[in-house]
């Protein structure tokens, strides 16, 4: 059934988001040369390696310069097409394909590298229990924010105790997350960040 789901979901996603994405294409081509897509190995549930698809935010061949694999606020590889793409998240929907291939879910913790994961004690491997999501536990409560430690905690919650319930509480927040709210719990509610 979450597979039916997923299939549904992304196919409409992918129908719906289809203007937003040939705009995103049309900016990344505009700006210069190299490909519009980006492709980039990550690991998947199991520990299964795959290829992750995303609109192309930075300079062609920036893992290589820099930072490497890390990003950080402000990296000087992201092209101004990219800063809005980014922001937006539009850069993130081409992996609408990668859940109708059945390499990722709408939603579980979101993809890592080979090296992340090789760091990963027993207890952070439990990440991969799970399919990776577009969004995800950790997306709603702060992103890319949120110190790594964290978001691998928030996704090792969201693995133990993932439910519909829990799922439809994380496809309704993803909207306000990405415009900059953060959820803090039923507690806290959303709060924008200072």
């Amino acid at each position: 059934m979450n597979r039916g789901l997923d299939v549904a979901i992304a196919g409409l996603g992918l129908v719906l988001s289809s203007p937003v994405l040939a705009a995103g294409a049309l900016a990344v081509k505009l700006e210069g040369s190299g490909p519009v897509l980006y492709r980039q190995l990550r690991v998947g549930k199991d520990g299964v390696d795959f290829e992750l698809l995303k609109l192309r935010t930075m300079v062609v061949g920036a893992e290589t310069q820099g930072a490497g694999f890390a990003v950080d606020k402000g990296d000087s590889r992201i092209t101004k097409t990219g800063r809005l793409l980014r922001r937006l998240s539009v850069d993130e929907l081409p992996q609408l394909w990668n859940v109708v291939r059945g390499d990722m879910s709408v939603i579980g913790p979101r993809p890592t590298l080979r090296y992340q994961v090789d760091a990963y004690d027993d207890e952070q491997l439990h990440r991969l229990d799970v399919k990776p999501g577009i969004t995800g536990w950790a997306q709603i409560h702060g992103r890319a924010a949120l110190p790594w430690a964290e978001r691998i905690e928030l996704d090792l919650w969201y693995v133990r105790h993932h439910d519909w319930k829990t799922d439809l509480l994380i496809l309704l927040r993803t909207p306000l997350a990405l415009f900059g709210g953060t959820y803090k719990g039923r507690s806290g509610g959303w709060q924008q960040p200072s």
